[in-house]
């Protein structure tokens, strides 16, 4: 929240012992650092509940919260803790993180069994978690938390491999007969005042716990079901983030402060970067007369490629191998994956390689150690949704084999994973580009930019140069419907930046790029995940987004407009008294996302502090920055 911080803080606390015999309710107030959310505590009717106001005002009403939903519940005693520190991640959108926070620690009596719980409220919202040192074996643990969210109040959910559904109000929840499946994070517009995402983050701590399940029981309710008895328990934190501006959401560093710190001793084999692909290649001929396949030939290509432009993988997707067995992976005769391992590594390229279990189930204990075998430096893991226990397990391996992992087919949201396990290096917790063989549109990938990207870093695969290409059927993999795609060449050079991800995957052919080499520089300039900060300076639902990042004392900046129009870029961000080397990547006057998307211009110029740039942009298109310093 952009607010000045002021140091306000106020507790009433009544604190009772187990052995008193008359426990009252108890009324709390915890604060945030700024003073600006608060949070009410009640424990009225032997029940446990919540309200948030946002200076001064209601944003949730009460509401209620339980590990245990069907027993009667108890404060017994409070306390208050103060923390700042500030850290680094392995790799994000920031090289250093600010967590301040202040932290009610409170007892709790569930009839005979004693359960901690902690509230935190930082000046972005409020986090919630449970702990339990013993449940008895009669007791069916469940975090049930309602959200009292006004009348007025539309929500957005994520749609798996489709737009981002809403804006649902909550008389249209309500109807039984409008039975919407809700996901994290949920996006809510709040009052038209504040913007609010409601998820989780942790859940790698959270042994037992599934993934947040929503549903409108009178009340939003969001659930986590437990699946161990007779033992303790953590949940994940559930996370209540605010923000007066929609784009705040993407950068709001709560996630990941709640998130358990890095498990990995010595991370320094961890590398985000950009990677090459072959899977939306296959079948595209090159000016030469070479067609793209399953093949040596065609690994090549893309390995010298992305040696000669600074591309630190490949990426090499499902036909690699036509069948596995325990302990076995049965390689296609198609190429030779031994020659083309010591080839990207001659080059310099690291390999990541496909698996998916539909087609035989290796065993993971040997799997990751294995891929290490063959030289490559990451998996794309395929097809095992939303298993929370297997992904977690997943990651742990991969990280003791050295090798990074990227989820495919809509897995976990494991959200502050990147910090606990930074090896987990992205997932398609989205529509990727052309997935199902379908192209999303504008608007749908604005949606996933502020609603989907809440949960963590995405594999999106934009960056598509030859959409002419696409548009006319010429790839195996394009979509089905053809001159589907909608977007201009320099939108997609835009979208790559826009999309955080510690694994950028641009899923064109070689040639496509080579042909564009003067646009393609702002893909092949950008240092993925290796950003020192992170500014989103506009933002507006199915309209548009623009993301500043920065490395070093260089900035690199990428707007999208569904609708057309001009976005003033203010560069206020910058030193003052320093002068600045501008290029510009932009639409032009004959630019069409549909008739003409691969036209493009390119200019340069000096700027300062405090100049504004007007990004001008068609129907579907885009605008790019890449600003350094003039030395």
């Amino acid at each position: 929240m952009k607010i000045k911080a002021t140091l306000l803080f106020l507790l009433l606390s009544l604190k009772i012992t187990a052995f008193s015999k008359n426990i009252v309710p108890v009324l709390m107030n915890l604060q945030s650092p700024n003073g600006q959310i608060s949070v009410n505590i009640y424990n009225e009717n032997d029940a446990f509940q919540y309200a948030i106001n946002v200076e001064r005002e209601e944003l949730m009403s009460k509401s209620s919260m339980s590990i245990f939903p069907d027993s009667k519940v108890k404060i017994v005693e409070t306390n208050l803790n103060s923390f700042k520190e500030k850290w680094s991640p392995v790799w994000g959108q920031f090289s250093e993180i600010e967590n301040r926070y202040n932290e009610l620690e409170v007892s709790l009596l569930y009839e005979r069994t004693p359960v901690k719980l902690y509230i935190r409220a930082y000046d972005g919202g409020v986090a919630f978690r449970y702990k339990a040192e013993d449940i008895p074996q009669e007791l069916s643990p469940q975090f049930l938390m309602e959200y009292g969210l006004s009348e007025t109040s539309n929500l957005y959910t994520p749609a798996g491999e489709s737009k981002p559904k809403g804006p649902f109000g909550l008389d249209y929840l309500s109807d039984a007969a409008n039975k919407q499946k809700l996901l994290t994070p949920l996006m809510v517009e709040a009052k038209d005042k504040h913007f609010v995402a409601l998820l989780e983050s942790d859940l790698a701590s959270a042994a037992g716990f599934n993934v947040i399940d929503f549903k409108f029981e009178n009340k939003l309710v969001g659930r986590n079901q437990f699946e161990k008895s007779g033992e303790g328990l953590v949940t994940p934190w559930r996370l209540i983030l605010i923000e007066e501006n929609i784009g705040d959401l993407v950068t709001n560093t709560i996630p990941l402060n709640v998130a358990a710190p890095n498990e990995i001793e010595d991370p320094s084999w961890i590398n985000p970067g950009k990677t090459l692909w072959d899977w939306r290649v296959h079948s595209y001929q090159a000016a030469d007369g070479f067609t793209y396949g399953i093949d040596n030939e065609s690994y090549y290509r893309f390995i010298d490629f992305a040696a000669e432009n600074d591309i630190e993988y490949f990426l090499i997707d499902d036909s690699w191998y036509t069948d596995v067995k325990k302990g076995h992976i049965e390689m296609s005769d198609k190429l030779d994956l031994q020659k083309v391992s010591d080839y990207a590594k001659e080059k310099g390229v690291d390999l990541i390689l496909y698996y998916d279990r539909h087609k035989g189930i290796y065993g993971d204990e040997e799997l990751f150690p294995y891929y290490r075998s063959l030289g490559m430096s990451g998996v794309k893991y395929g097809f095992m949704g939303r298993n929370v226990s297997f992904s977690r397990d997943a990651i742990r391996l991969s990280a003791e084999s050295k090798l990074l992992i990227d989820f495919h087919d809509n897995p976990v949201p494991f959200t502050g994973m990147s910090r606990t396990y930074p090896n987990a290096i992205s997932r398609e917790y989205c529509h990727a580009q052309q997935d199902s063989r379908r192209a999303f549109t504008p608007e749908a990938f604005i949606r996933m930019a502020l609603i989907n990207a809440l949960q963590g870093p995405l594999d999106m695969n934009n960056g598509i140069f030859d959409i002419t290409g696409v548009n006319s059927g010429k790839r195996q993999k394009g979509p089905k419907k053809l001159n589907s795609l909608k977007t201009t060449v320099t939108a997609e050079v835009a979208r790559t930046l826009i999309i955080f991800s510690g694994l950028v995957c641009i899923p064109d052919a070689p040639e496509a790029y080579a042909a564009k080499l003067d646009l393609f520089e702002f893909i092949k300039k950008m240092p993925v995940g290796k950003w020192d900060e992170t500014i989103v300076l506009h933002a507006k639902m199915d309209d548009y987004i623009s993301t500043a990042r920065r490395h070093g004392d260089e900035w690199f900046i990428g707007s999208v407009h569904s609708k057309g129009g001009n976005l003033d870029i203010n560069l206020d961000f910058l030193k003052d008294g320093k002068e600045y080397e501008v290029t510009y990547y932009e639409d032009t006057e004959e630019t069409d996302s549909k008739t003409n998307p691969e036209v493009y211009q390119i200019k340069k110029g000096l700027v300062k502090k405090g100049d504004i740039i007007k990004a001008k942009m068609v129907a579907g298109g885009g605008h790019c920055l890449w600003i350094r310093p003039n030395n």
